[in-house]
């Protein structure tokens, strides 16, 4: 199963770090807050990921292009080329990023990955939030299920929309706007879809939220699997501080998976 990731938007809420850092990029702990929500797919055994890409998306190129000398010990012998790395803390990840187009909304960046993701179900979700939903739960809750989509539904006071659900809290039945003290169920992102969900995206113009989302609940089509645990976004530069006093604490919530190093020694060589 993959995972899809959106990762192309301008992050204006975070200006203090996107003017230069896409979104998923900013660090937390010194990993992109995109590493970590990564690492938690991995941890259930998803590791093939589509990262949908925008703006400065040659910035995360970049970042995966470079990722065993950003992260591991070496020893380069410049008069061969030959690099020889002292530790493997790699992941065995397969990471594609898409450059799905600067001002494409949401929606039409998944459209534009639609060929990369095998006509199977697959993961969804926003580059900018974390948690430790149980994705074998969420999953198989979906796959139990109808319907196109399964998003994950989170507690979050403030500045979203809450859903309205019905069946018991197993499937939207609509959207609401909520006041800064009400304590209603947000879309927490963490989405499972069938591939065929990918038909109500009209074009780059369409955001996923909006009229796909709205003809899912229509047709009661849009699932809702309830995670009462640890989830948070980071949409301002107050939440990255938060999250980053949450890392640099014992036990952070939404680390779910163990630290490997291995000491395996690889030769690689390298043409000029």
């Amino acid at each position: 199963m993959k995972a899809a990731i959106f990762a192309g938007g301008f992050g204006t809420r975070l200006s203090e770090e996107t003017a230069v850092t896409p979104k998923p990029m900013v660090e937390i702990g010194k990993r992109p807050i995109l590493w970590h929500i990564m690492k938690m797919y991995a941890h259930w055994g998803i590791r093939d990921f589509v990262v949908l890409g925008g703006y400065r998306v040659e910035y995360i190129r970049s970042y995966f292009a470079n990722y065993m000398s950003q992260t591991c010990d070496m020893t380069v012998d410049l008069s061969t080329g030959v690099i020889e790395w002292l530790s493997r803390t790699g992941e065995d990840w397969r990471v594609t990023v898409l450059d799905t187009g600067l001002d494409t909304m949401t929606g039409g960046r998944l459209k534009r990955a639609r060929h990369l993701l095998d006509g199977a179900p697959f993961c969804l979700t926003y580059g900018d939030g974390v948690s430790d939903v149980h994705v074998p739960s969420l999953v198989a809750q979906h796959h139990g299920s109808n319907h196109l989509c399964t998003l994950t539904a989170v507690t979050q006071p403030g500045r979203y929309g809450a859903l309205r659900l019905a069946d018991e809290g197993r499937r939207v039945d609509g959207f609401r706007e909520k006041g800064a003290t009400d304590g209603g169920l947000i879309n927490g992102g963490f989405f499972v879809c069938q591939p065929e969900m990918i038909d109500l995206i009209e074009g780059d113009d369409t955001v996923f939220e909006a009229e796909p989302m709205e003809r899912m609940v229509e047709a009661g089509q849009l699932g809702c699997y309830v995670h009462d645990g640890f989830w948070q976004s980071m949409d301002t530069l107050r939440d990255k501080h938060l999250l980053e006093s949450l890392w640099s604490a014992p036990n952070p919530p939404w680390k779910i998976w163990e630290d490997r190093v291995s000491g395996t020694v690889t030769s690689l060589r390298k043409t000029a």
